[in-house]
């Protein structure tokens, strides 16, 4: 029988032939990244694309850090997200919860019928990270030879909280310092001119009080809507962004990704068949 070889100058999945893919899913550790962004209003100055930009971007400088032989692709990344708090502002594509659900729970059956030993939700879009988390507990008991981990581009990484405020570390805001800096390293023709901060609590005009001892995110977070906040549609304060920021930013968070991915292709989780 012929040897099939592995197109290893490539880490997209969808590149392989059908009979690389199934060779790919028998190698021991067998493991797929399935980038998740969004199709959003990011302010006037960013992208619709900015989380699934950078879901892919940094996904992609990742895995060209790991050995080629590590048995690693990645999926076509899931560009239109649930989104449904920045519905309202021009150009916002959202899904539905269940539709999300579903997307995941069908995709992921057919990886885990392929052999496919772990799977990835390497998702950037903060609006998600619940449901995300949900699917992928489901996902892991219908489809327990497959583990599923469920993670977020800005989720533990230390050294943000050196780079940029308190607030934006603990809340995940919106197309404030973090994301603008991040796009100007990235993909700095894709920023415009505005650097808006009419979501930032010490906005001059804006009114809006959260309750003491609730918060955006966090330990009592409020189901807020974008327009609850904002009417640019950033929140928090975009004005101090810079490509240099942007760029120890991108460092960070591929430095953390790559040690942690290196982490799972070096164990033996889950323990199959126990």
């Amino acid at each position: 029988m012929e040897v099939i070889s592995i197109n290893s100058d490539s880490r997209h999945f969808d590149y392989l032939s059908s009979p690389e893919a199934s060779e790919a899913a028998a190698k021991d550790g067998s493991t797929l990244v399935w980038p998740f962004g969004a199709c959003e209003q990011h302010g006037p100055h960013l992208p619709l694309v900015t989380d699934a930009l950078f879901a892919e971007e940094i996904l992609t400088e990742v895995l060209d850090q790991m050995p080629k032989e590590t048995p690693i692709w990645m999926l076509p990344v899931q560009k239109i997200g649930f989104s449904p708090e920045h519905l309202g502002f021009p150009g916002t594509l959202s899904i539905s919860a269940d539709l999300m659900l579903q997307l995941v729970s069908e995709i992921g059956r057919q990886l885990a019928d392929l052999g496919i030993k772990r799977l990835v939700l390497f998702n950037a879009h903060g609006g998600q990270i619940g449901l995300l988390q949900a699917v992928a507990r489901q996902l892991r008991a219908e489809c327990p030879s497959m583990a599923v981990l469920p993670c977020f581009l800005w989720s533990g990484i230390e050294s943000l909280k050196d780079l940029i405020p308190h607030r934006e570390v603990e809340e995940g805001l919106h197309a404030a310092l973090a994301e603008t800096s991040l796009m100007l390293s990235i993909k700095p023709e894709l920023v415009g001119i505005q650097r808006p901060f009419d979501g930032d609590e010490n906005f001059p005009k804006n009114n809006i009080s959260i309750p003491e001892g609730w918060s955006l995110e966090g330990a009592a977070p409020c189901a807020w809507l974008t327009k609850d906040l904002s009417i640019t549609g950033v929140i928090g304060d975009s004005r101090g962004a810079n490509p240099d920021l942007g760029d120890r930013l991108k460092n960070a968070l591929v430095e953390h990704w790559t040690s942690l991915f290196i982490n799972l292709m070096n164990s033996n989780w889950p323990s199959l068949g126990a």
